[in-house]
């Protein structure tokens, strides 16, 4: 090969070389300039418009609960709790607002998107998105508590009892109503003796009136023993531990096994110390009809009428609405329970002369009217 030939070959490829560098730098230069302009835009997208009644008082210095129903510390509590993983240009604090506008209205999601001047769609997406991180931080805020944490339970169950005998208990139980509309499907199950249409919620809570334990979703026709034994508390045998009890109304069976249930004789009473038995337990269990009252006093949307929701969607609602009645609580966030109508015992089950239960009851009757005494029947039995 002459001179001439390989000088012209050298040349060729630096220039090939030349083209590939511009062409790459070129492609360099574009991207960024796109990368710019999305940025840009989306900037604009995500800009929050605080000329809106709503965002500007969530964002001001304002009292929170008229709109929102948290306090302004439980709302802080919320947005901190809330694990990061949005991917939209939205930040935490307008995701929460806009969750807690809708659950406090229980209104559309139209109406929410003009009250916060956002997209129809984007409303949608955030609700459902702030409901799955509740989810996700549910048992830090509903879970059972811890052995010493049952000492002060049960001395605050003994507190609202006024009796002594009954510091062995770990809770109380009870079934609450939760209007939706009318599933496409077998809505002829979800018709309860309330002449509505619900879903079942069962709750154990402390004597403070906070959840330890929620079960819902199954149909209103259901009885509330029933649900009972279909929950995870009963079949797992999760709760109370040995030598502790549960406490619920006449609508549930009292039991010795697979957990410690106790409720009331039936009416009538034989003589005064199944009778005082009886008052000194409703003093008690009612802190369960005081939780729920809290609840729904605090979603009155929610609870008094029927979800707007499919019902699928509906018991991720109620959760969230458990969990923040707890998160509330921590918080220091009170509401005084309204009037609710509160839901009558269904006795058309578990009507048995000797219930399972009874042997303890009778026990626990005894030492609430014995003087200066506390027989401690819980912790003798034998499981």
């Amino acid at each position: 090969m002459s001179n001439f030939s390989i000088v012209k070959s050298n040349n060729e490829a630096r220039r090939r070389r030349r083209r590939a560098l511009l062409n790459k730098t070129a492609v360099a230069v574009i991207l960024q300039q796109q990368e710019a302009r999305y940025v840009d835009l989306r900037g604009q997208y995500c800009q929050l418009n605080d000329k809106t009644p709503a965002v500007s008082l969530f964002f001001g210095d304002g009292d929170l609960k008229k709109d929102f129903r948290l306090s302004r510390e439980s709302v802080n509590a919320l947005v901190e709790a809330l694990v990061d993983e949005h991917i939209h240009g939205w930040g935490r604090e307008l995701e929460v607002a806009v969750f807690l506008y809708w659950l406090a209205s229980a209104t559309s999601y139209r109406v929410v998107s003009e009250a916060f001047d956002v997209p129809l769609s984007t409303v949608h997406m955030i609700v459902h998105r702030v409901a799955k991180g509740i989810l996700q931080i549910y048992t830090k805020a509903v879970c059972f508590p811890s052995e010493a944490e049952l000492e002060v339970i049960g001395a605050g169950f003994a507190q609202l009892a006024g009796s002594p005998a009954l510091n062995r208990v770990a809770g109380s139980i009870e079934c609450s109503h939760i209007r939706i509309k009318p599933p496409g499907e077998y809505k002829e199950d979800y018709y309860n003796r309330k002449l509505f249409h619900s879903i079942q919620l069962q709750a154990i809570c402390d004597h403070k009136g906070r959840f330890l334990n929620a079960f819902f979703g199954l149909p209103g026709s259901v009885h509330d023993a029933r649900v009972l034994r279909w929950s995870s508390v009963y079949v797992q045998q999760l709760y109370p531990p040995p030598g502790w009890c549960i406490i619920g109304d006449g609508g549930y069976p009292c039991l010795a096994t697979p957990i410690c249930l106790m409720t009331p004789f039936r009416e009538p009473v034989q003589g005064p110390v199944q009778a005082r038995y009886n008052k000194h337990l409703s003093k008690a269990r009612c802190v369960v009809e005081r939780a729920f009252g809290m609840m729904k006093t605090r979603w009155r949307s929610i609870f008094l009428k029927a979800l707007e929701v499919k019902s699928t969607f509906a018991p991720v609602v109620v959760s969230c609405c458990v969990f923040l009645h707890n998160l509330c609580l921590s918080n220091g966030d009170f509401v005084e329970p309204g009037d609710f109508p509160q839901d009558l015992p269904d006795n058309n089950e578990m009507q048995h002369a000797v219930e399972p239960g009874d042997n303890i009851r009778r026990r626990l009757a005894v030492a609430v009217s014995a003087p200066n005494a506390c027989i401690d029947a819980l912790r003798d039995h034998v499981y």
